[in-house]
């Protein structure tokens, strides 16, 4: 299965290089071997590389990252939360995002911090105000998301910003599944910490099934090809610590993994 990438073979690189830095590549992955492409969404392949030989980068360079909030029953519940009548929207920034493998970064202002696996969408073409039954043509592929969420600010401030905006609070990788290449109804999203899983549902579990969360966002705002949007995560949440290994799991998709470190 071909998955792409985005890479550097400087692997002092920052996570959040833009696209546009000479040292950001793309590329499809085949087995172990990177073939470079001139673009996310090119098929024309020139230079080959070893996968062992390159630093992965987050798979894509959103100008935004579109969160769906409660958007499974059970991880309502358990946050004491009802379930939205409508899709509940916010926005993560780009500079919190990490690449598989990097390190989640602690902050010293939050005392309680939270993995929640998540299904990402990447966005493969310009879209404004687009119906549900049309959202085909606009999805790229999926990738593995890790919304990373300071619980105790979440509560504190009433709103979201500061809670889910910490820099290395949106892992996201390894790579992306063109969505032609994934069964939805297969897709389960599990979360593993140290080994130990902690969140496992279906997709299709999703209050707000894909196409109605594209067609709720772009009556908004319009998405632009690399944005991200992250669907919701189910039941299950929970502390992580520094030391600990968070690992999401898609069926189809791929496996995230990132340690927590403390600032």
């Amino acid at each position: 299965m071909p998955r792409r990438i985005r890479f550097s073979l400087n692997r002092n690189i920052a996570p959040t290089a833009p696209d546009g830095s000479p040292d950001v590549k793309y590329g499809v992955l085949e087995g172990e071997t990177v073939y470079e492409t001139p673009s996310l969404w090119s098929d024309e392949r020139g230079p080959v590389y070893a996968l062992a030989g390159v630093r992965l980068l987050p798979p894509c360079w959103p100008s935004k990252i579109v969160c769906v909030g409660r958007n499974y029953r059970e991880h309502a519940a358990e946050t004491g939360s009802e379930v939205p009548k409508e899709p509940l929207i916010f926005l993560k920034p780009p500079s919190a995002l990490i690449a598989h493998g990097d390190s989640i970064v602690y902050p010293p202002l939050s005392s309680h911090v939270d993995h929640e696996g998540e299904l990402g969408v990447v966005i493969g073409r310009r879209a404004h105000r687009i119906k549900r039954q049309d959202v085909g043509p606009y999805i790229f592929g999926y990738t593995c998301i890790n919304d990373v969420t300071a619980r105790d600010l979440q509560n504190k401030d009433g709103q979201w910003t500061r809670a889910k905006g910490f820099d290395t609070f949106c892992p996201v990788g390894p790579w992306i599944v063109p969505c032609g290449e994934v069964a939805f109804e297969k897709i389960t999203v599990r979360t593993f910490v140290d080994g130990e899983k902690r969140q496992d549902a279906p997709a299709s579990g999703m209050v707000f099934p894909i196409p109605v969360i594209l067609e709720h966002i772009t009556q908004v705002m319009t998405l632009e090809p690399g944005d991200l949007i992250a669907t919701g995560t189910p039941s299950g949440i929970s502390a992580m610590h520094p030391g600990a290994v968070v690992r999401v799991v898609i069926e189809g998709v791929g496996a995230l993994e990132n340690r927590v470190v403390k600032a």
